[in-house]
């Protein structure tokens, strides 16, 4: 599978000099692929050192990926020692174990949170089983061996979670910025999270990886063993669903082709354009 640099940049590093995708750019290799070390093939959408950070402790560093994050505080309900955002540096991870410390980081549903292991402990791992949990009122919680690629199968991410857009709002598309809350100038994104109605398709093979492609202006497609959980418990467990990502359905989470009568638009990463050095 080719990976495109584009496809894995965010958006506003897209804006940089093109140099720095030249085979002799120090950053080539942190910008284009990468997989963090075994065993978690996930890819924290590559960012520039500085974009994101890591924060040693005692047996386990915590890397944390702003432009993913979506304040869930998951972290701060979990370990307030550790995680305060009212603190500098906002991650101390000395603050609890490390057996603790990797619990809760978990918990983060869009992978904004990672860790290491330092102390010779159990890294990550993948879920065994590929879930989506739809929000009420919010995005798609994906969980597993999870790919997020284009139609030509450019990578845009891998990760085992991620938070994925449903509004049809975000400015990250395809990924959830908390768009779909309500401001002084809009009101926000209303949905139950129910359950459409939905036609199971049994799995091809015994694979358990899931792909999410990007349609263009158009919904997510999922390929790959999943269990879809709404937020009234309801699940359904197919091998191929398209899943609503500008908010206009009238069956969702699953589309129904009203991204065509609204003009919803969500270009591929690949895309997007890059000015000249």
């Amino acid at each position: 599978m080719q990976v495109s640099p584009l496809a894995s940049l965010p958006f506003f590093l897209l804006f940089l000099s093109p140099s720095l995708l030249s085979p002799h750019s120090p950053h080539r290799s942190s910008l284009i692929a990468l997989r963090s070390s075994p065993p978690v093939p996930f890819l924290n959408t590559p960012l520039l050192p500085m974009a994101e950070k890591t924060y040693p402790g005692d047996g386990i560093q915590v890397r944390y990926g702003p432009r993913r994050c979506i304040h869930f505080a998951a972290c701060v309900r979990g370990l307030p020692g550790v995680f305060d955002p009212d603190r500098r540096p906002w991650i101390v991870p000395a603050g609890a174990d490390a057996d603790a410390v990797a619990r809760v980081v978990t918990r983060c549903p869009t992978g904004a949170l990672h860790y290491e292991r330092t102390d010779g402990g159990p890294g990550e791992t993948t879920p065994a089983v590929n879930t989506v949990r739809v929000a009420m009122d919010g995005p798609l919680y994906v969980r597993g061996d999870v790919t997020v690629e284009t139609p030509e199968g450019f990578v845009v991410l891998e990760d085992t979670r991620v938070a994925l857009c449903r509004c049809g709002r975000s400015s990250r598309k395809p990924f959830c910025d908390n768009s779909h809350r309500s401001t002084d100038d809009s009101e926000g994104f209303i949905d139950a999270g129910s359950l459409g109605t939905c036609t199971p398709k049994e799995a091809e093979g015994e694979g358990t990886a899931l792909r999410v492609e990007l349609r263009p202006n158009g919904p997510l497609l999922f390929r790959g063993p999943i269990t879809i959980t709404g937020a009234d418990g309801n699940q359904v467990t197919t091998a191929k669903v398209s899943l609503c990502r500008c908010g206009a359905s009238a069956n969702k989470p699953f589309c129904d082709g009203s991204h065509r009568n609204v003009g919803f638009e969500a270009p591929t990463p690949e895309a997007a354009p890059v000015p000249p050095a």
